[in-house]
């Protein structure tokens, strides 16, 4: 057995899970023809305790529902047709940057031209720096004076 709340703006509307015809509420308020519903119109979000009996029955409810006046309700149509437009408006613009930046591509520009992409050659090896001088066959007297140093 639950009781079933409904909020709608300010307007809160509990519905009491028992049966019987006479249900009276504490603290006594506002009920519809129907006296399984209890009304609090203008609610402020103050927590609040509720209670509804028939005959020795009693039902506690503890209510602590947050309401707002400014407040929109949406169904669930509404919102499934807000999220597949912004995904088709978000795909169209995917698309329009694509097609202006596919064109894009195919204009001459200002750049030198890169070189062809072809099978790879070899490149030469570089040229030997002038401050060092090689070894040459038969010339290792002019290195003979430097000993390796064990490290």
């Amino acid at each position: 057995e639950e009781f079933l709340v409904e909020i709608s703006g300010t307007k809160v509307t509990i519905t009491c899970p028992l049966t019987a015809d006479d249900i009276k509420w504490d603290p006594p308020g506002e009920t519809e023809d129907d006296e399984r519903k209890y009304i609090l119109e203008d609610h402020d979000s103050s927590p609040t305790n509720l209670s509804c009996s028939a005959g020795n029955e009693k039902l506690e409810l503890y209510l602590k529902a947050r309401v707002c006046a400014n407040c929109e309700e949406l169904d669930a149509l509404t919102v499934t047709g807000i999220i597949a437009a912004d995904l088709l408006i978000t795909l169209g613009v995917l698309i329009l940057v694509y097609y202006f930046s596919r064109k894009r591509k195919g204009r001459a520009s200002t750049s030198p031209a890169p070189r062809p992409r072809g099978q790879k050659t070899q490149r030469p090896p570089p040229v030997p720096n002038p401050d060092y001088e090689p070894i040459r066959k038969g010339q290792r007297e002019v290195y003979a004076g430097l000993e390796s140093r064990g490290f």
